[in-house]
């Protein structure tokens, strides 16, 4: 009965396995074209700033440097970037200097009878 299931199931599934299923499937959904769209050949001269505009088919190209906030100079963006930088250095200064299991040379070690108080000299 089971040998009838899974001959059953072998010529359900293709009898190839996953090479045969790779093999039909693949043509069939990568043939969808290009995320951008079809290219187009030029037929005469490219503008000269052609390569500063992404053109991906849509109704509005964009530029391909995004001027995300013009308002925003360059001597203010390294104060930031410098700033930003500064933080995390001064929180790794501070990380490195109040780690305590770095100065210590080994574990500490733990006697029995109180960590041998009375034979150590004190009180019993």
């Amino acid at each position: 009965m089971a040998g009838r299931l899974s001959i059953a199931a072998s010529r359900l599934l293709g009898g190839g396995g996953v090479g045969r299923c790779a093999a039909s499937s693949l043509p069939a959904r990568s043939g969808m074209g290009l995320p951008v769209g079809k290219p187009l050949v030029p037929d005469k001269p490219l503008p000269i700033q052609d390569e500063l505009i992404w053109d991906n088919g849509t109704p509005f190209p964009e530029p391909c440097i995004d001027r995300i906030a013009p308002h925003i100079g360059k001597y203010e963006s390294l104060a930031w970037l410098c700033g930003g930088l500064g933080f995390f250095a001064t929180l790794g200064l501070l990380a490195a200097w109040n780690d305590k299991a770095s100065k210590l040379t080994c574990a500490p070690k733990v006697y029995p009878y109180d960590n041998l108080r009375v034979e150590l000299g004190g009180k019993p």
